[in-house]
């Protein structure tokens, strides 16, 4: 009977839960209301900050509430180019602009969008992270459903109601410049989670990892496991379709 292995133990989260103290608020599209769904609402850029753990800037957007006298404040994805004093308008008849948000069937067709809705109304769940975008592929006015591109290359079809902003993710090129020192990349999983540094499991003895043990650091046995492999032993490739080098030129497939 071995240990329970690190991949168990992150289970029921402990040491290994997300370090959000100092995170400034999810940051999500305005609630979706009938002003946006009818006309527009027109917004100001404040700030632009800094989320710790989180690759993209934040744009700290003001609003006037359309029912009470108050103002709201968005935390949106900062977009490349976006600007402290900026206008930004949401809505149905929001222009085509950086940094506007708008439904998807309103988008004419290889629009590049970011901070996509899966469904339409919860402020946004697609093309999040820092430099990242989305294409508008094709709309189906009858069906209204608009197919997207996403940023992994897979196309997706979100219903047409769906809002998204006009342009990409700022922070791009992020991940250009090397880490080089240990230091960096401590500081940089401080803010995220208990994930670094990650020993491997040919280093470990037998009694902490299934691949432990042995004169040399080897696996000693196939690394695929199969989908409902017990939890102690579920370690390596889990499931997988196919191992290997990826050979030959590879087929772009365009479902319709």
């Amino acid at each position: 009977m071995g240990r329970v292995i690190r991949g168990q133990r992150k289970g029921p989260g402990g040491i290994f839960k997300s370090h959000n103290t100092h995170r400034k608020g999810a940051a999500k599209l305005r609630r979706l209301d009938f002003a946006e769904r009818h006309g527009y609402v027109r917004g100001v850029v404040k700030e632009i900050i800094h989320d710790p753990g989180r690759g993209a800037p934040l744009a700290v957007v003001t609003f006037r509430d359309p029912y009470r006298y108050k103002l709201r404040q968005e935390n949106f994805l900062a977009t490349e180019g976006m600007y402290t004093g900026q206008f930004v308008y949401c809505g149905k008849k929001a222009t085509l602009n950086v940094g506007n948000c708008a439904p998807l069937g309103t988008l004419p067709e290889g629009t590049v969008v970011c901070n996509v809705e899966a469904k339409a109304g919860d402020r946004g769940s697609l093309a999040r992270a820092s430099g990242n975008h989305a294409i508008v592929v094709s709309q189906n006015p009858d069906s209204g459903k608009t197919r997207i591109k996403l940023p992994s290359g897979s196309k997706k079809v979100v219903p047409s109601a769906s809002r998204a902003v006009i342009g990409i993710i700022a922070g791009g090129g992020r991940i250009d410049k090397p880490l080089l020192k240990a230091g960096r990349a401590y500081h940089k999983y401080k803010v995220k989670r208990n994930c670094w540094p990650r020993v491997r499991g040919v280093a470990m003895n037998p009694v902490e990892h299934p691949h432990g043990g042995g004169n040399h650091q080897h696996i000693g046995k196939p690394s695929t496991v199969r989908r409902n492999t017990p939890a102690g032993r579920k370690v390596g490739l889990i499931a997988a379709r196919r191992t290997g080098r990826l050979r030959g030129s590879r087929k772009e497939k365009d479902r319709e």
